[in-house]
């Protein structure tokens, strides 16, 4: 069985031109003729234009493509095994490329100006943007939401190594009282429950009590930064908002915060 030029173009998805123009350099005639002289494609030719359309796609020249079909020491499967090889190598390259484009558009979401080492250095495997949507959802038309935008796009790689060692700082004393049984509405746990504060205040925007309170409430209420508060120590999450509560408190009847 043979078809013509135009139900392969059709097949194949390229144009009866192109299909010419394989004949005219020899790259792909077709075997066998109509009684009136048309061009007719056999399945073996067939199966050379699908060979020539996976070269061209993998950026082959013309040229290149015929010397290599008619390699007399590679059959069909060399030529596959060969085209696999080469696709797996280029879908690395796209997914290198696809992982570095999030990179960028993620850092330009978040206004971090950060290189993709630099980027891994500092904030690891966590990836801040997974807050992003909720982040916006509740202060996106805020000024504090602005304020911590435009602080943190001038930050270097040192400022976010400061930044990141002061917070773990703050995790472990608070892991560390938990641990010894401290109460969270204890005066050394609310201290630390200020410290908390005074850092986001340091860093990003002016959280007040009230402010800080509701951070407190949103590490309880969602799961995901539950889930990250929790991973230093089980329960840590519920802790921390009990001592920012009794921080709040403190903070509301005058008592000093040391």
């Amino acid at each position: 069985m043979s078809v013509t030029v135009g139900q392969v173009a059709r097949l194949a998805g390229v144009t009866v031109r192109t299909l010419h123009h394989y004949d005219e350099i020899g790259l792909l005639s077709p075997s066998e003729r109509s009684q009136a002289g048309y061009r007719r494609y056999t399945d073996a030719d067939l199966e050379r234009l699908q060979q020539v359309l996976f070269y061209r796609e993998l950026g082959f020249g013309l040229e290149e493509i015929a010397a290599i079909l008619d390699d007399p020491g590679s059959d069909a499967m060399t030529h596959l095994r060969r085209q696999h090889e080469l696709l797996m190598v280029r879908i690395d390259r796209l997914r290198d490329m696809a992982e570095a484009i999030e990179v960028a558009m993620e850092a330009r979401t978040l206004n971090i100006t950060l290189t993709p080492e630099e980027r891994f250095e500092v904030f690891g495997d966590f990836r801040p943007e997974q807050y992003d949507e909720e982040v916006e959802r509740r202060w996106g038309g805020s000024s504090r939401y602005a304020e911590s935008r435009r602080r943190v796009a001038s930050y270097t790689k040192v400022d976010w190594l400061r930044l990141r060692a002061e917070a773990e700082g703050i995790t472990e004393d608070l892991v560390a009282a938990m641990k010894a049984g401290l109460p969270a509405a204890g005066e050394a746990v609310m201290d630390l429950a200020e410290r908390h504060r005074a850092h986001i205040s340091r860093w990003f925007y002016d959280c007040t009590p009230d402010i800080h309170r509701c951070l407190g409430e949103l590490y309880v209420t969602d799961a995901r930064f539950t889930a990250t508060i929790d991973a230093a120590a089980e329960g840590l999450a519920a802790y921390l908002r009990d001592a920012i509560d009794a921080n709040a408190d403190r903070h509301a009847t005058g008592r000093s915060a040391s």
